[in-house]
């Protein structure tokens, strides 16, 4: 559908990188920006929804059914991310709006983070510079918060799309891990020399020293990592998450922090954002990030402008590069 005819009346619900938002005022001029950088509750969702032509959200932003309801004048939904199952996407659908992502341009920089996640939680960084802040270090000793090796592991990979194939490759090449993984659907080239694809979830838990999750969330996924499965890891072993807070039963998954079901976890997603079960949060043996996953400054910018490019695509009446509704 092209709106080219007229200038579209534009939403974004939170800030942008400026070199972004510059670029977006450039060829909008009428855009309305969040220039207090507060999240819109669910009726200003609502509201945009009604009287916006686009709406620009991000993984933060939850368009449940409900606002698809009513009045509709939005007919373009550019998300910023490339996770989409805050969206209803099959509301979206009958309703006649397009919804695209923006996948691709986030994939090192969420795999780099997925490393770190490793490291920390194996060689305890986290314990060791609350430890150092809190003025609470006597000094080097040969027993003071021994960690786990990474090099020469086992690295699980759930779900071997982008970003798991690009963490295999700097945990197999750079720390000489051996790769299992699990995909569904069809053939999938081994990321590295000698991955081998495991029949499902529960073959990969049970094998790897390092399970990472790299699956969308919602639907089937949702609940994806239980107790029954924890209980399927080595209790050396380690739970890295940063694909979506839903696949993982966080009261699950403190418990067994809690209790040596597994060794610790690094979790950079949550199912309520921005709340963090207290349950996970007292623990040390898991290493809390906000949310981090795709937050370098030119990954971000890249984001965006893939959001633009959607966005220029729909209004010239020309199928958006990564539509997915």
């Amino acid at each position: 559908m092209s709106m080219s005819s007229s200038e579209p009346t534009i939403v974004v619900t939170r800030r942008w990188p400026a070199p972004v938002e510059e670029e977006l005022l450039r060829r909008y001029p009428g855009v309305r920006l969040n220039s207090a950088d507060q999240p819109l509750s669910r009726a200003e969702l609502g509201e945009a929804l009604g009287m916006a032509d686009v709406v620009l959200p991000t993984v933060s932003d939850r368009i449940g059914p409900e606002l698809f309801d009513g009045a509709l004048r939005t007919r373009f939904i550019g998300n910023f991310g490339v996770g989409f199952n805050h969206i209803d996407v099959d509301a979206a659908r009958r309703r006649g709006v397009v919804v695209t992502n923006t996948p691709g341009v986030l994939t090192d920089a969420t795999a780099d983070l997925a490393m770190m996640l490793m490291l920390m939680v194996a060689r305890r960084a986290g314990e060791g510079e609350r430890e150092l802040r809190a003025g609470e270090w006597t000094g080097w000793r040969p027993t003071h918060l021994l960690g786990a090796e990474v090099a020469g592991r086992t690295l699980g990979v759930v779900g071997m799309g982008r970003i798991g194939r690009a963490l295999a490759r700097r945990a197999h090449f750079g720390f000489g891990m051996d790769v299992v993984f699990c995909q569904r659907g069809g053939p999938v080239e081994p990321p590295v020399p000698g991955a081998r694809r495991l029949a499902g979830v529960d073959d990969v838990l049970a094998a790897a020293d390092f399970v990472s999750l790299h699956i969308p969330g919602g639907g089937a996924n949702s609940g994806l990592i239980d107790a029954g499965r924890l209980a399927l890891m080595k209790p050396t072993g380690f739970l890295v998450n940063t694909a979506r807070g839903d696949v993982v039963d966080q009261c699950a998954l403190a418990a067994a922090l809690r209790t040596g079901v597994l060794a610790g976890a690094g979790i950079d997603v949550y199912q309520d954002e921005p709340s963090v079960p207290t349950a996970l949060r007292e623990l040390e043996n898991v290493v809390l990030l906000p949310h981090l996953g795709s937050a370098t400054l030119s990954t971000r910018i890249a984001m965006g402008m893939a959001v633009l490019d959607n966005l220029a695509a729909f209004l010239d009446g020309r199928e958006p590069p990564a539509r997915v509704a």
